[in-house]
């Protein structure tokens, strides 16, 4: 049976490594090293290099800090490049201590495609408070749901003013899965929510003797 739900890319509650974000291995700060988080075709930045600033687990797939920066070994690369060659590049980065070869994943394209309507709870930056350029963009949203009809028929892409979200079809869902070790994990947001679970009835206490 076909799949074709979407689902949002997060950091799983698993025991890994986490790194810090990419830099040129010539030394330095990349001019932007938020980049790999906008959505957009990146220039090649050339060799980059990272560390781990937490110990632990090397995993297939993993998230570079809190830049949500993707980055791969090269089976999840390979993933990516055979399903969604259109949506992403992917850049060699050499991190300290590992012993494979790893790749930082960028998503190319963005949409402006929250289901506004039918996620459960949508939170904007409001005027008052905040850096200019995040006014009118997501705070937070709970349950989130996108329209397929906005996404040009993308199988991997970030969202406008909510970039913290990667997206990727339930193909490469699967592809990911087959490769296993990963150190993320996958929430839907297509289709509708799962029922809420009723809450258990409990018994009335029995009076006393």
């Amino acid at each position: 049976m076909s799949d074709d739900n979407f689902y949002d890319i997060g950091i799983a509650d698993v025991h890994q490594w986490v790194l810090e974000l990419p830099a040129p291995a010539s030394g330095g700060e990349l001019d932007d090293p938020w980049m790999f988080g906008d959505g957009r075709r990146l220039p090649d930045p050339g060799p980059l290099t990272s560390r781990p600033f937490r110990e632990g687990p090397q995993r297939s797939f993993s998230v570079a800090n809190s830049g949500r920066t993707p980055v791969a070994d090269e089976q999840v690369a390979n993933a990516f490049r055979k399903l969604a060659p259109d949506d992403v590049q992917t850049f060699p980065i050499k991190v300290e201590g590992a012993a494979k070869s790893l790749y930082v994943i960028n998503a190319t394209k963005c949409f402006k495609c929250v289901d506004e309507e039918k996620s459960q709870e949508v939170q904007i930056y409001p005027p008052d408070g905040v850096a200019p350029e995040r006014v009118g963009t997501y705070r937070a949203i709970h349950g989130l749901r996108i329209d397929l009809a906005k996404t040009e028929g993308a199988r991997v892409f970030r969202i406008q003013g909510y970039s913290s979200a990667l997206i990727v079809s339930a193909e490469i869902k699967r592809a990911l899965e087959e490769v296993g070790n990963l150190g993320v994990s996958f929430e839907r947001v297509t289709g509708p929510h799962e029922p809420l679970t009723p809450p258990r009835e409990v018994p009335a206490a029995r009076g006393g003797s």
